[in-house]
């Protein structure tokens, strides 16, 4: 009972994993305006997404723009497209494939092959985290070399906008709940693995003693 409360608390930490990359894959928070300069008031912030860029003015209008073309973008805008979407997609599949292998569900019957299939959706998830860092890391690696650089004007510097953290928590949370996911599977996988002997009842033979063909 243990493991499956366990199972099914790593495939809700999943699930909130995958719609938190969603979210930072649509969010143009990705980076933004960094106010560095001696005057404090400015007239406008500019976000910087994977699919378009926002202008936020001082009156609180905002107009955004969708990139034009796909190859004119940068490379790390291009493969955080590619990535977020891939694990928007496997978060889809690992979803399936854990709820079809879940001690709750009664789409397989209980056994080695139920808790090998939970273990390929925990599998997957522990993915989908390791894919959705590397644009994360990407992105963050960018904006931090290009604020200390001397070299960029600071009307060029961005900072760290809040699609990063949320996509952060999100791979924790995917990396966490996929862990849970297989740790619980091979534990009940363990349990129900060991055999089970039986012996054939001592019968005493006509002389009073027990027949060896008896024992096992």
């Amino acid at each position: 009972m243990t493991s499956a409360a366990l199972e099914i608390l790593g495939l809700g930490l999943g699930i909130l994993g995958w719609v938190g990359v969603i979210l930072a894959c649509g969010l143009p928070m990705w980076q933004v305006s960094a106010f560095i300069d001696v005057n404090i008031v400015v007239a406008q912030t500019i976000w910087e997404g994977l699919w378009m860029n926002c202008v936020v003015q001082s009156t609180g209008q905002m107009q955004c723009k969708v990139y034009d073309s796909i190859l004119a973008l940068p490379p790390e805008v291009q493969a955080g497209r590619a990535l977020t979407v891939i694990v928007a997609l496997l978060g889809l599949v690992a979803l399936m494939v854990t709820v079809v292998g879940a001690q709750c569900t009664n789409c397989i019957r209980p056994g080695k092959m139920k808790s090998r299939i939970v273990i390929a959706g925990g599998a997957i998830y522990i993915l989908c985290g390791v894919l959705v860092l590397v644009p994360l890391c990407w992105f963050a690696n960018i904006v931090i070399s290009d604020f200390y650089d001397p070299t960029v004007p600071s009307s060029k510097k961005r900072e760290m906008g809040a699609a990063l953290y949320i996509g952060w928590a999100a791979t924790a949370l995917l990396l966490f709940g996929g862990c849970l996911i297989c740790c619980c599977s091979c534990s009940q996988r363990d349990e129900t693995s060991f055999p089970v002997k039986y012996s054939a009842p001592r019968r005493p033979t006509s002389n009073g003693e027990y027949d060896k063909k008896n024992y096992v």
